[in-house]
């Protein structure tokens, strides 16, 4: 009877780590089967990319301000916002913990909030912006970039992470505005104590670590590196990914803590870029939507996503 007893414990142990061993072993075969590229609507324009926690990523429109929800376990998605039309495009966008996308309006001079679950437009913000261009959520705020204008726009965050009122921060300091397109992409630093924006004027283009308290700003040593073209940020961790769009590539950098100074570790390329602009992670690897901004964008022009591997 031991000995049954015994067999009988070895068999049932043995069918509890075949079970594991095949759950696991599916699991990594669903992550090897989750596709490397895929299609996002003809004609869709897209610019801005966001990830939250589920395997989903949503994307703006610049055609008409809609926004795409695609599986990256299959690369199938939909439409699950319209947007408000032609000068009303989106930009750049987040999603918060809440479900809430933030998004930054572009010519439209808007900040917006969608319900991500519904759909629904939630609120326009018109801060009279030139052109709204890319946000980063902080545990209090939104923060927007102006790509025309010297400022930041901080849209206050309640207790549960509802929108509040919207405020202007001048940028000074090393901030220089150039008489054409300057601010892009936006970020915190590592200690989450500033923000981190791309100016692609000074010095040839690179970083400037915002103060949010006062706008003042003081530019990143990035030592002989320059970001010309530099647009989406993406920081995890300590290595901050730079999207530079017109060269089809991401820089990727080591910050230190107070992201005063970044070291370049890497530069990410791939044959399928089409002037990337914003990225975004999931697991393992990078996600980029493929604006073709060198394309005269149509009704029929095919756009789409591609994923490298992350650092």
């Amino acid at each position: 009877m031991h000995r049954s007893f015994a067999r009988r414990r070895l068999l049932t142990a043995t069918a509890a780590l075949g079970g594991a061993a095949l759950l696991g072993s599916t699991a990594h075969a669903a992550e090897q089967r989750r596709p490397t590229q895929f299609p996002l609507p003809d004609g869709f324009q897209p610019e801005g990319i966001t990830i939250g926690a589920a395997p989903f990523a949503y994307f703006g429109s610049l055609a008409n301000g809609d926004i795409y929800r695609a599986s990256l376990n299959t690369g199938r998605g939909g439409i699950i916002s319209k947007g408000l039309g032609a000068q009303h495009p989106t930009v750049g966008l987040k999603i918060g913990r809440d479900g809430r996308l933030f998004l930054a309006g572009g010519v439209s001079g808007e900040l917006r909030t969608v319900d991500a679950r519904s759909g629904e437009i939630e609120k326009v913000y018109a801060v009279g912006g030139t052109f709204v261009n890319d946000v980063i959520l902080t545990p209090d705020a939104a923060w927007f970039t102006d790509s025309y204008q010297a400022r930041l726009y901080r849209l206050a965050l309640g207790r549960h992470g509802e929108p509040e009122a919207v405020t202007t921060v001048p940028l000074s300091g090393d901030w220089e505005q150039g008489p054409d397109f300057t601010a892009n992409g936006i970020e915190r630093t590592p200690d989450g104590r500033a923000l981190l924006v791309v100016n692609t004027v000074a010095g040839g283009g690179g970083l400037m670590r915002v103060d949010p308290r006062t706008g003042a700003a003081t530019a990143v040593d990035l030592g002989a590196s320059q970001l010309p073209n530099g647009d989406g940020l993406l920081l995890l961790g300590r290595t901050l990914y730079a999207v530079q769009q017109q060269q089809n590539l991401i820089d990727v950098f080591r910050l230190n803590a107070s992201g005063t100074k970044g070291t370049a570790i890497a530069r990410i390329t791939d044959p399928r870029f089409r002037i990337p602009t914003t990225v975004a992670a999931w697991d393992d690897r990078l996600y980029l939507p493929n604006a073709r901004f060198d394309t005269e964008p149509t009704p029929d022009t095919e756009y789409d996503v591609v994923a490298v591997d992350r650092l």
